[in-house]
């Protein structure tokens, strides 16, 4: 029996959603499930990309991300134009400079609009009009003190400042959820107009909306913030209801 085919023409439509492209650390079990969480009832096509990334979490493991920003970038979607990028680490984001992550991935996606959890953090907390925050991490001390001098320099006042000490991102996605929420309940937060959650491997974004009503204090997580500040630079300005009030205009 000789081979044969019958030819049919294609009808090519494309999407006319805005592109997020999220570069993921290769260790991290939680960004790419908050961003399909959020993002699900929303115009929008996300495509996540992993960088090399090596546990334990320390100020020279973050820098090796540098040298794989610009080809992790260039390989959401070669020669598609993506409209937006989130880098998906809140610490790394700290050790690296959020300028030179910005220069790193425009090598290869120029002009596109580049966010961080810390940078967007930072965002929201003028947003919701924040001055003076609780601190909340899963880091090790040594990556806590770097995150607390980046937040001083942003004139962000810190009334407390609690940690987990966990080293590996497998633990830290690990942390139940529910314990997180009661951690958050009893942080010292009492003279913060804010909590912030840093870390994009915690499993944050589920409790927030509760972590809210518990503490009757915003309470911003880097998952959150990222995940707010990408999709507002592509104009999606809907309320999205369940993840906390910086979703809600």
């Amino acid at each position: 029996v000789k081979f044969s085919q019958t030819d049919l023409k294609a009808r090519i439509l494309k999407s006319s959603n805005p592109k997020i492209g999220v570069i993921a650390l290769s260790t991290d079990f939680t960004i790419e499930q908050d961003f399909r969480r959020i993002c699900h009832n929303q115009n929008v096509d996300i495509y996540v990309n992993r960088i090399p990334f090596e546990n334990p979490l320390t100020h020279e493991n973050y820098l090796k991300m540098a040298n794989y920003l610009a080809e992790i970038a260039h390989n959401i979607l070669p020669g598609e134009k993506i409209d937006s990028i989130a880098y998906g680490c809140t610490s790394g984001t700290v050790a690296i400079g959020d300028e030179k992550i910005v220069h790193e991935i425009h090598k290869t996606k120029p002009n596109v609009y580049v966010s961080t959890p810390i940078t967007a953090a930072i965002k929201s907390f003028s947003k919701m009009r924040v001055n003076k925050i609780a601190v909340l991490t899963p880091y090790p001390k040594l990556v806590n003190e770097t995150i607390f001098n980046f937040l001083a320099k942003h004139d962000i006042e810190i009334t407390s400042f609690s940690s987990f000490n966990l080293e590996y991102d497998n633990d830290i996605a690990n942390v139940d959820p529910q314990h997180l929420l009661e951690t958050i309940n009893n942080l010292e937060h009492q003279n913060a107009d804010a909590i912030f959650v840093s870390c994009t491997a915690l499993r944050a974004v589920e409790i927030l909306d509760q972590a809210e009503r518990d503490t009757s204090k915003f309470v911003i997580s880097s998952n959150q913030a990222l995940i707010w500040d990408t999709i507002r630079s592509v104009n999606i300005n809907s309320n999205i209801n369940g993840y906390g009030k910086l979703f809600l205009n």
